[in-house]
């Protein structure tokens, strides 16, 4: 019961901006814009110049890469076994390949391990936007007829504020560049509002999700390879990792997290399938309320 009061606040956020969605109605594009461009960039900037970087963080890289290629490579084996198309095949990999660690699982790493955790949750987000926009992308161009994944891919990279964030950061840790307090109170005030801010727009990228021609086999198996074999391969990794008990903890819980909102507009863009990733993406956040209680008390 105490696991379920620590999805409680995420879940009203989520709430708010659902309702509000619903109710009001929002330019969510542009809110969702503003927390990418503007707020998730000085929240990477901080967790980089306030963190010492050590081999930790080269680890959670190659396990980050190693879970998206095994997760991949299950696709693939289910997408053989059933006799899927390539579109088919790259709309699978799209809901069951990227896991929601920036405006679902960020939060719930701070809640459960506290500012300790935020900062390796932090990293794994960055690394996460980094394969979401080179592989995620381009198995959303290969999905569609006429795409050019590679070239797709290098402009998302270039175009994403968070990579040049982390890289600033980096640079003013190495460089021991200090900043002055109201400098270090801006970023502060801007990165605190970052979490709380895009886990609103989830909510209202959730109220527009439409679910009116539900694939029940394929979104049966896109949720059992997120919500069950995803965190199951995950500990498998992190045995081999000599890493923190803490960081093992966190990559678990951030793999078991559901489908990244992210690939729903990437699905959009390129008409890779989106009808089945946005379903996949909806019914994945609703049910991990009922998973994640039961990942936390096997791992935590």
């Amino acid at each position: 019961m105490g696991f379920l009061l620590i999805l409680t606040p995420v879940l009203g956020i989520f709430s708010l901006g659902f309702i509000g969605e619903k109710k009001i109605g929002f330019d969510t594009k542009t809110i969702s814009t503003m927390a990418i461009y503007l707020m998730s960039p000085v929240l990477v900037f901080r967790t980089f110049y306030k963190t010492a970087l050590d081999s930790n963080y080269l680890y959670m890289a190659i396990y980050t890469f190693a879970l998206v290629f095994s997760l991949i490579l299950v696709v693939y084996l289910v997408a053989k076994l059933r006799g899927y198309s390539n579109a088919e095949t790259c709309g699978m990999v799209l809901a069951s390949s990227f896991m929601n660690n920036g405006n679902y699982g960020t939060p719930v790493v701070l809640l459960l391990f506290g500012s300790a955790g935020l900062d390796y949750a932090v990293i794994l987000m960055v690394i996460q936007q980094l394969v979401m926009c080179t592989i995620g992308v381009y198995f959303a161009a290969k999905g569609s007829p006429g795409g050019n994944g590679a070239r797709e891919a290098l402009h998302a990279v270039q175009r994403m504020p968070i990579v040049y964030g982390a890289m600033l950061g980096f640079i003013c840790k190495s460089l021991h560049i200090p900043l002055s307090d109201s400098v270090l109170q801006a970023v502060d005030l801007a990165a605190n509002a970052a979490i709380p801010t895009i886990m609103i727009v989830l909510g209202m990228q959730l109220a527009k999700i439409s679910v009116k021609k539900l694939e029940k086999e394929k979104v049966s198996f896109s949720l059992l390879i997120k919500l069950a074999i995803s965190p199951v391969i995950a500990y498998i990794l992190t045995l081999f990792l000599p890493v923190d008990p803490m960081i093992k903890q966190i990559m678990v819980i951030m793999a078991a997290m559901p489908t990244a909102a992210n690939t729903t507009m990437y699905a959009l863009q390129f008409n890779t399938e989106p009808e089945f990733v946005s379903s996949a993406t909806l019914i994945s956040t609703v049910l991990s309320l009922a998973t994640l209680p039961i990942i936390f008390l096997i791992v935590i």
